[in-house]
């Protein structure tokens, strides 16, 4: 069993660092709302600390899920920062989907004070938070990896080094990209099938056996039907991940015309106010008209 921290304590860090210490971790949490931190201390047990100096001061493992690449900095090596109050030796783990530029800076403040950094980004939801399913993308050094694989094993369903620092974010964008173009797909289907007075419904449970069969579709389709979208990834978040992805393809070259497509797509949806909605009300732009 280790002395963790953990920073963060949203949709997916609150339930994440509980599954570290339901493990048998001894788990330190921080949360700039010092109530929710109170509130994890009174559901799980373990301890908080006021500044991210203080819960990374004694962890061997210091663990960070924020929002975005500012948020991340603020934390580590802001003011008060993790990395400032971690001892040399240990290691800081990045579950932010954040840049690949990101990655790489914390990684050379990393090296700097002689401690391990890992980039690694999550997919699976609130739902694969909360049950302990990850899937977790990861780039760095093998033997900062091999110390760090068996403690989140406690939340993940899966996990893989995937190369150097930065390759776990560039992974995620690839999620990202995939994610995109799989609802819009999945949306025009919907909206073509209502259109064409089909039983929806009747359709999908066929067809999501087959090749057009996805998680999306599986998990999705029932309440896209039923017009219900307060729930899951929002899209806020969405464009915060794509705009990572369309950031990363300017500097690299790669052509992504659907990606680009569907982020302006998910741009109509914050403007009939959808921003916290989850990302398959593409459906419900398809539908205004």
């Amino acid at each position: 069993m280790a002395k963790l921290a953990f920073i963060g304590l949203g949709t997916m860090g609150y339930p994440m660092a509980g599954h570290l210490q339901k493990a048998g971790h001894q788990v330190c949490v921080y949360n700039r709302t010092n109530a929710k931190a109170q509130t994890w201390v009174e559901t799980y047990g373990g301890t908080s600390a006021a500044t991210p100096a203080e819960a990374a001061s004694d962890a061997e493992i210091v663990f960070v899920c924020v929002g975005n690449d500012q948020d991340l900095y603020q934390v580590t090596t802001g003011e008060y920062g993790a990395i400032g109050g971690m001892q040399e030796g240990s290691i800081l783990v990045d579950h932010t989907t954040a840049s690949a530029e990101a990655a790489r800076a914390l990684n050379s403040a990393c090296a700097d004070r002689g401690l391990g950094f890992l980039d690694a980004p999550v997919s699976g939801g609130q739902a694969g938070a909360e049950n302990g399913v990850l899937s977790i993308m990861i780039g760095g050094e093998p033997s900062t990896y091999e110390k760090v694989g068996p403690v989140i094993d406690a939340y993940a369903k899966s996990h893989s080094l995937l190369g150097a620092v930065g390759s776990g974010q560039l992974a995620k964008m690839m999620n990202q990209i995939c994610i995109a173009g799989l609802v819009q797909g999945l949306a025009e289907a919907i909206h073509f099938g209502q259109k064409s007075g089909m039983d929806v419904a009747a359709v999908i449970d066929v067809i999501q056996h087959g090749a057009a069969g996805s998680w999306q579709m599986v998990n999705r389709h029932k309440t896209m039907l039923d017009d219900q979208y307060n729930h899951g990834f929002a899209v806020d978040w969405m464009r915060k991940d794509l705009g990572i992805v369309l950031d990363e393809a300017r500097s690299n070259g790669a052509q992504l015309p659907v990606t680009a497509l569907v982020d302006q797509f998910y741009a109509d949806v914050q403007a009939l106010g959808g921003n916290r909605w989850d990302t398959s009300s593409l459906l419900k732009r398809l539908q205004r008209g």
